[in-house]
């Protein structure tokens, strides 16, 4: 049972189990599950909200690394557009649930996503790399070398 107040409505239905008083409940209360008008904000597309990628630029490139817990790298798309965009999508797909099973609760994260990223002038995007190792998405962008100027000494006359 939860300790938000009734007038939020009974989301798990009305059991005798139900009105047993439990100070420390195991679910918490989620202020979009009744809110059908924001389809982005649902269970179904919560991996598109939370799936995290780090970005870091080294000398010689830029590396991108994405944690993917559970997905295969057929399940994983890395593409690069032509004006510079690097886009990192999937999909995680939802469990069925079997006549003989019962949910008792659902928090792993399901739905596609897709993560978009600007590159800088100095990517180098014909030399793209991905790997994928225990669930975490590396994709490594090398670098143009900064040419330094020419630089060269005049001599003052007079």
């Amino acid at each position: 049972m939860s300790l938000i107040p009734s007038f939020f409505g009974n989301r798990r239905g009305s059991s005798a189990s139900n009105s047993i008083f439990d100070p420390f409940p195991l679910d918490v209360w989620d202020p979009f599950r009744t809110f059908p008008q924001f389809p982005e904000f649902s269970r179904e597309n919560s991996a598109l909200v939370t799936t995290r990628v780090d970005w870091k630029e080294t000398p010689e490139a830029h590396v991108f690394k994405a944690d993917l817990p559970g997905l295969k790298k057929e399940e994983v798309k890395v593409e690069v557009e032509d004006d510079r965009v690097l886009q990192i999508s999937g999909e995680r797909s939802v469990e069925k649930e079997e006549k003989d099973e019962a949910w008792h609760r659902v928090e792993r994260s399901s739905g596609k996503f897709v993560r978009r990223f600007r590159l800088p002038e100095n990517a180098k995007m014909d030399q793209v790399r991905a790997a994928m190792e225990n669930g975490v998405l590396t994709v490594t962008v090398p670098k143009e070398e900064v040419k330094k100027p020419d630089v060269r000494s005049i001599e003052i006359s007079g």
